[in-house]
């Protein structure tokens, strides 16, 4: 399969080399998922500059947002995420940037016909992250306040729609 892998720190277009690997092996507890879609964040620049706080081996392969389908399991994963098509937070070093990762079972999500991969993919993290800090750490309700700094960035724009949607009254600051 073809991955895009790190090798040596540096900015991504210096960084990032295509290559052909195996398909990385589920382990206990993982599935492997065919890559339909994978989205880019500040993590994933920092990840290839070696400036990340989660810090792979090298080479390893960015990436960690992706949206797929299931297409092999490891031991102890329930056989019925086999051909789901999921979104989910790949293991490192097997990042999304390949046609194949694999990602935790326990973390893989089912996706809605609704929704499209890339959609999934480019929201998943932001989404969670503004979810989390709105709803079950500063319990938003519908008629407050909220005040989103940097919301041009993927989890500010994420707090501004979850806000909107809660029914507040939104400010914002550009990034």
């Amino acid at each position: 399969m073809r991955a895009l892998r790190v090798r040596s720190h540096g900015e991504p277009a210096e960084a990032l080399h295509l290559e052909d690997v195996p398909a990385p092996d589920p382990g206990p507890g993982q599935v492997r998922v065919r890559v339909h879609a994978a989205a880019l964040g500040l993590p994933d620049l920092l990840l290839c500059r070696g400036t990340y706080q989660l810090r792979p081996p090298l080479p390893f392969t960015p990436g960690l947002e992706a949206a797929g389908e299931v297409v092999a399991l490891g031991p102890d994963v329930d056989r019925a995420l086999l051909a789901q098509r999921v979104v989910g937070v790949p293991a490192l070093p097997d990042g999304a940037l390949a046609e194949c990762t694999v990602i935790p079972a326990r973390g893989v999500y089912p996706l809605p016909e609704a929704v499209d991969d890339a959609t999934a993919a480019a929201s998943h993290i932001a989404h969670l992250t503004a979810h989390v800090a709105l709803h079950r750490r500063a319990g938003l309700q519908p008629g407050q306040t909220l005040l989103v700094h940097a919301a041009a960035g993927g989890t500010g724009a994420a707090a501004v729609q979850l806000g909107v949607l809660t029914g507040a009254r939104v400010l914002v600051l550009p990034g």
